[in-house]
């Protein structure tokens, strides 16, 4: 799988993810979504674009960088996620499950699809 396919599929699963907290604003409901939810999605949706960017060209370069890529890659993730939790919460007052559920929805969500892509290009290759 070449990398514009993977990121061309990342596009279109934040899209599909996006709809969803774009309903519930349209909507009215949005006790359910936090004041700057677009900042969270943009940043974790960045740094997941970064990580499946990273992975794809190390496995391109060689299939043995992979793993220390992945690895560095979501270290570097998690950090400035945690930071960025930091400083969003002392910047910002907000309802906290509302917070939680918002930042796990995303954050899991590009999790997920991370891992997909990386079984998708990491799999046994003579099996096509």
């Amino acid at each position: 799988m070449n990398i514009s396919n993977t990121i061309t599929r990342y596009l279109v699963f934040i899209i599909l993810i996006a709809i969803p907290p774009a309903v519930l604003i349209y909507m009215g409901q949005t006790e359910y979504i936090i004041v700057k939810f677009w900042l969270l999605f943009g940043y974790l949706t960045v740094l997941t674009l970064v990580v499946i960017a990273a992975v794809l060209a190390a496995n391109k370069k060689s299939s043995e960088l992979v793993a220390p890529v992945f690895l560095a890659t979501t270290t570097v993730k998690i950090l400035g996620t945690l930071f960025f939790v930091l400083f969003f919460l002392r910047k910002n007052h907000v309802e906290k499950f509302v917070f939680a559920g918002d930042f796990f929805y995303v954050y899991f969500l590009n999790t997920a699809f991370e891992v997909y892509g990386l079984l998708r290009n990491l799999r046994n290759q003579n099996l096509r």
